[in-house]
């Protein structure tokens, strides 16, 4: 675990302003790091980088860059590769260390860049080969490592946060308008697109083959691609399947507890964390060290839950209550750690329970990955009843678009629930409910040409049931965008790993296969990740409402933050910046703060678009200001 970085470029760079790179990393791997630069055919020379947090074999031989025995490759790499030691039985290789790195070289040495196909595991690689003098970039199959990549003519860049980029001499920053848009209506940004043009995240499942100056990408895992593929051999048998997928995420566990560092879990009490934990103790000899985050507020408070949760299974549980001023402590950091804009507030109390864990273990599991592949989101119930009202909404679409009805405005008194049914008519966005009147704010926040903000178009799915077609579009964006990224994030602040088990390759691939009734029954919702949970744990100790982290953004922002938020929408402040529509910016803030948030199921949630322009803003004055 760590993070990389480095360039392919005919420019002269120094060895030192590859160190300054990847410095800017060093909470990402603070145990080691490495630079090295090469010469390369065509007047191109190769610099690669990384800052190590040693999790597996903690001698000096997992040192990178790390090169093949025969002196013809050389890797970086960030993450791990679960399944490295039965790749390792597969490969006539003279290895000299008991790492993961190795068998990553030794792997494309047999098989080429086709090895990917075999690593089950989360990662961010670049590899140098220098008999065909070609760079590949490979990023693991659902985006748990970050990857960012810059084209500047000839030359390439890349790394694993933005700050390496943007600390190399001659970075330009200009902000990508379009991509703005998107960011402050989602509160985060979906690969390929950054916030800077010229500069791209690495898609998940995807790979980058740079030669000579020409770059050519493609993706060796496709979650539309395998999502049918998978659905060729389907699995229709409740008890079947069941016992399959306990077996599955079993191995995924087991496989995730290999370390040489201490390890322990997240555990919220619901049942994605529950259940990773209870299969970890299960697997463990000790008691396996487990770590949770309360608030003295109870609508989110989960610890209580959590704790009878580690009672139960016995494990070495640690909590740590919190208030409202520790959450705000860290709002100032939030640049520093997510380099790119970034607004899901849940990173704050993520980054809180990553601090308490990182005193103790080095590597922590986690329950990400469960909603979205077996059904768990409320909005998932939402899309559904949507699905079942559409025609009725056609109808009253065509109602209210009659000139009557239209020009005496009777459709905008219509009940919120029943416009959002109605409006929804574009095919392509039809799983994102309520979400016109918030894209044409954000449309009008950042004038210019450019996209409207909206997800990947929806019809290229091929999918007709709208709860599968919302989890799938989640698997591309939102989970990678948002909670993968959220995690990372968070966790590296503090040179922790986490580890996901249920976004293991063979547990995605399996959940595929299950028919939607098995995850999704009259409203039961992770229905068959709910029952391989009873199998360890009581029912009344997992079945109650799904709460989350939760953090106060209207009472902030209307009370300690006004001031900085009223400042950052300055009429005078704005027009000097030239990114904002400063009269729409300051009339829509100015009128939130005197009325306040209409909360969710409204369209009048601003609090949420409010929280995007603050985060934004802070994020430009880190980086354009306080350079």
């Amino acid at each position: 675990m760590c993070g990389i970085c480095g360039f392919v470029s005919k420019r002269a760079f120094s060895l030192e302003q590859l160190k300054k790179m990847n410095d800017t990393m060093y909470h990402r791997g603070p145990d080691d790091s490495g630079e090295e630069i090469y010469p390369m055919k065509k007047g191109y020379q190769i610099g690669l980088a990384q800052r190590r947090l040693s999790i597996l074999d903690l001698s000096p031989l997992g040192h990178q860059p790390m090169h093949s025995a025969d002196g013809r490759v050389s890797v970086v790499f960030n993450g791990e590769i679960y399944n490295f030691r039965e790749l390792k039985e597969e490969l006539d290789y003279p290895f000299g260390s008991t790492c993961d790195t190795e068998v990553i070289i030794a792997a494309y040495l047999k098989w080429g860049i086709a090895c990917v196909d075999r690593f089950n595991g989360m990662f961010a690689i670049c590899l140098y080969d220098r008999d065909t003098d070609e760079v590949f970039l490979v990023r693991d199959r659902i985006g748990k490592k970050p990857l960012y990549y810059e084209r500047d003519g000839e030359n390439l860049f890349f790394a694993s946060e933005l700050k390496p980029l943007m600390a190399r001499e001659g970075f330009a920053k200009k902000i990508n308008r379009p991509v703005l848009r998107r960011f402050l209506f989602q509160q985060y940004i979906n690969a390929p697109d950054t916030i800077f043009e010229n500069v791209y995240k690495l898609e998940p499942g995807g790979i980058l083959r740079f030669s000579y100056g020409e770059i050519k990408t493609w993706k060796y895992w496709d979650i539309k691609e395998v999502y049918h593929r998978m659905r060729q051999n389907p699995v229709t048998d409740y008890k079947q399947a069941k016992g399959e997928l306990k077996e599955l995420l079993k191995k995924a566990v087991a496989e995730r507890m290999i370390a040489d560092v201490p390890l322990g879990a997240f555990l919220s009490g619901g049942y994605d964390s529950s259940l990773m934990t209870a299969m970890a103790q299960e697997h463990s000899k000790e008691p396996v060290k487990t770590f949770s985050i309360g608030f003295h507020e109870g609508r989110y408070n989960e610890a209580a839950y959590a704790k009878e949760v580690a009672k139960y299974l016995g494990t070495d549980h640690t909590e740590l209550y919190i208030d409202e001023k520790e959450m705000f402590k860290l709002v100032e950091s939030i640049p520093r750690y997510y380099d790119e804009p970034f607004a899901d507030s849940s990173q704050i109390p993520t980054m809180l329970v990553s601090e308490l864990a990182r005193k103790d273990v080095t590597v922590a599991l986690s329950g990400d990955g469960g909603d979205e592949f077996f059904c768990g989101y409320n909005i998932y119930e939402n899309v559904r009843m949507a699905q079942l009202l559409d025609p009725l909404g056609r109808l009253t679409y065509d109602v209210c678009n009659l000139p009557l009805i239209r020009n005496a405005g009777l459709d905008q008194k219509l009940p919120f629930r029943v416009r959002v049914v109605a409006q929804n008519r574009d095919r392509e966005t039809k799983t994102q409910l309520g979400s016109h009147n918030y894209l044409a704010r954000a449309d009008r926040m950042v004038p210019g040409d450019g996209l409207p903000c909206r997800y990947p178009i929806e019809s290229g799915y091929g999918v007709k049931n709208w709860q599968v077609l919302r989890m799938l579009v989640d698997m591309d964006t939102y989970l990678p965008g948002d909670i993968l990224c959220k995690v990372d994030r968070a966790s590296m602040k503090y040179s922790l790993e986490a580890r996901c088990p249920i976004l293991d390759k063979d547990v995605m691939e399996y959940s595929f296969r299950m028919d939607h009734g098995l995850k999704y029954e009259k409203g039961n919702k992770k229905r068959i990740l709910k029952d391989i949970a009873y199998d360890y744990l009581p029912k009344e100790l997992l079945d109650r409402p799904k709460t989350g982290f939760g953090v106060p953004l209207d009472r902030w922002l209307r009370g300690p933050l006004k001031q900085q938020l009223t400042d950052m929408c300055g009429r005078d402040y704005l027009k000097r910046q030239g990114i904002f529509d400063a009269e729409f910016v300051g009339g829509m803030i100015g009128e939130y703060l005197r009325t306040g948030d209409g909360g969710p199921a409204t369209g009048a949630n601003y609090s949420k678009l409010s929280w995007s322009f603050f985060t934004f803003q802070q994020w430009y004055d880190t980086y354009f200001c306080g350079q």
